[in-house]
């Protein structure tokens, strides 16, 4: 199966900085993808590729306010999107990495050896015992790009809608059975939510009711990985030139889960009813927010987060989206602070 370069899971280098972006979704303008700053070179950087040193940012807010100080070219307005992104265009891309050509590269490799031999075992495994064709796998994360350190992460792609679904209904066989591989226990499970969830205001219980059953993240050899799956070309419903979408601000409302098939998936995708509007701050006071029928996000956090008919408090952005002539509202999570979803227990 055939995919666009430079989507979700690929990474970008720049020609002039040697700035290191991660792709963020599947649809992308014309003239640019849109990236999000992950490395830059810094000679205090604790990471090293060749002779050049590299830091590592984390937070989306610094990365803004470090790309505005430093090089504000690689930030823009997308009318589409209603809001301030960041992105590189075509002719300052000096390579386009991507985890299914890296997986390629590593296993030709000799005498491959942490992080990515880590990658490559698990990749084999999932192939073997998992069913996923070889063509439908790859390696993404710091490694892919040469950035990693011992306490990196395992960061794997998962290609294909159907390959994903049946891969994620063989991981609670997989997780009983395969050595090495299990998921997080419980002081592992506290000790992300202090590092993931710090200041989001979730209760711990809430947190851990939604985390502790997710499937796409663990350990395999005492080393967390990741998960994240991509859909067929085919299911990616249009185009980017097809969406508009137009912020209205922010809304906390009690829903009902009707359908959460495509909450594996980057970007995730729930589907809603409103049962009660907490607290609201809108802009266009016509609107009846009875009508948000969706959450989406593209934060891997989001995803497991709640199963069809289970009711969940969201709070996060309110936006229209337009998609060839139609329209619907969705509520979207970006903010890791103050955007949230958990599942309200019976």
């Amino acid at each position: 199966m055939e995919y666009p370069i430079g989507i979700e899971g690929d990474y970008i280098e720049t020609k002039e900085e040697s700035l290191i972006f991660d792709v963020k979704g599947l649809l992308h303008p014309k003239d640019r993808k849109i990236c999000f700053l992950r490395f830059y070179p810094d000679p205090k950087g604790d990471r090293k590729r060749g002779n050049i040193s590299y830091k590592k940012i984390y937070d989306l807010n610094e990365r803004f306010e470090f790309l505005r100080k430093n090089h504000p070219k690689y930030l823009f307005f997308s009318e589409k999107f209603d809001m301030e992104l960041q992105g590189v265009e075509l002719k300052d891309i000096k390579k386009i990495y991507t985890p299914r050509e890296f997986l390629s590269l590593v296993r030709k490799q000799e005498n491959v050896s942490g992080i990515k031999k880590l990658s490559l075992e698990l990749c084999e495994i999932f192939i073997k015992e998992g069913g996923i064709p070889e063509s439908n796998i790859g390696i993404s994360g710091s490694s892919m790009v040469n950035l990693e350190r011992k306490d990196s992460d395992i960061d794997l792609i998962i290609y294909g809608t159907n390959t994903s679904l049946n891969f994620q209904n063989k991981l609670k066989e997989l997780f009983a059975n395969i050595p090495n591989l299990r998921k997080y226990n419980s002081k592992e499970l506290k000790d992300h939510y202090h590092s993931r969830f710090g200041g989001s205001n979730i209760e711990y219980k809430a947190y851990l009711f939604s985390e502790k059953r997710k499937l796409h993240q663990g350990k395999f050899k005492n080393v967390d990985f990741f998960l994240r799956y991509i859909k067929s070309p085919s299911d990616w419903k249009g185009k980017y030139e097809d969406y508009s979408f137009k912020n209205l601000g922010r809304v906390k409302l009690i829903a009902l889960i009707e359908n959460s098939k495509d909450s594996i998936f980057t970007p995730c995708s729930y589907k809603i009813k409103v049962e009660q509007v907490l607290k609201k701050h809108i802009y266009q006071k016509e609107i009846n927010l009875n009508e948000i029928n969706e959450v989406n996000s593209y934060r891997g956090r989001f995803c497991e987060q709640a199963v069809e008919g289970e009711r969940v408090v969201v709070e996060g952005k309110l936006e229209r989206v337009i998609f060839k002539g139609s329209s619907f509202y969705r509520i979207l999570l970006t903010d890791q602070v103050n955007d949230k979803m958990f599942v309200l227990k019976k």
